[in-house]
């Protein structure tokens, strides 16, 4: 089978590259990163080394390879393999936690592992880089506690009240965690926690709620289907529809259609 290959650099502060790649020959040589290497595999084997010790990829965990430590990798059968890759800027985890991903690179956590797709699959979408940058603190966090660092606060209530009022007063305007984070004085993990712990679901979430809601509305004015979707806050046309589906289970032109 051919090898196929997609890569970009997604507007996600903290993830330098995204990498999904289908090989069956091809062997990577020796080499290292600058990056944390965070693998899922979607089918096949791979078979690496590093640090001068045997290890094997597979499906149901996930694989984390520190950076400026050596590796490499091939598939472990004729089949080949199948991955998703992110390559994590180094403070995203911290260098502290090198000598730990090289004892351990491999993780049996099913939630984790979960996460990870959720994170590609709203990479996907320029326009849900809120949602990737929430996503993206919420991996980082059990990959810490994996790797024996884990959040060391509890979130305090008043600070996720704070990001609340923020998105609320901001859409549809467009907004980073980052931006927020830097706004109220905070951490982006902290914040995304403090928001968890007091709603009970993630301010990306919240957010694109919020977003659905005010399209909801502008059709029921009279808004045309074709200009809500700015005025709401998302990117595009295609942006508010796979939202609005995902909600209502509906179209955004089939809800505001007279009867």
């Amino acid at each position: 089978m051919e090898a196929r290959v997609s890569a970009w650099r997604p507007a996600v502060p903290g993830i330098a590259e995204v990498f999904h790649a289908r090989f069956t020959t091809h062997a990577y040589p020796l080499h290292t990163h600058d990056t944390w290497t965070l693998l899922i595999v979607d089918d096949g084997v791979i078979r690496y080394d590093l640090d001068r010790h045997h290890h094997g990829a597979l499906g149901p965990a996930v694989t984390l390879l520190p950076p400026n430590v050596a590796h490499d990798g091939r598939a472990a059968t004729s089949h080949g393999f199948r991955k998703r890759v992110l390559y994590l800027d180094a403070p995203v985890l911290g260098e502290d936690l090198i000598g730990a991903a090289v004892d351990r690179p491999s993780l049996a956590d099913g939630l984790l592992r979960t996460r990870i797709h959720q994170l590609h699959e709203s990479l996907a979408d320029a326009g849900d880089a809120f949602e990737a940058e929430s996503r993206l603190v919420l991996v980082a966090d059990r990959l810490r506690t994996h790797l024996g660092r884990p959040a060391a606060h509890e979130p305090k209530r008043g600070l996720a009240d704070e990001l609340r009022d923020l998105l609320d007063a901001k859409l549809p305007e467009a907004m980073t965690l980052a931006e927020a984070a830097d706004t109220l004085g905070a951490h982006p993990a902290y914040l995304v926690r403090c928001f968890g712990a007091r709603f009970g679901l993630p301010p990306h979430r919240y957010l694109t709620g919020r977003r659905v809601d005010r399209a909801r509305r502008l059709l029921l004015d009279g808004t045309p289907a074709a200009d809500v979707a700015t005025a709401a806050g998302f990117t595009d046309q295609a942006h508010l529809t796979r939202h609005f589906k995902r909600y209502l289970g509906t179209t955004p032109a089939r809800y505001s259609k007279p009867r």
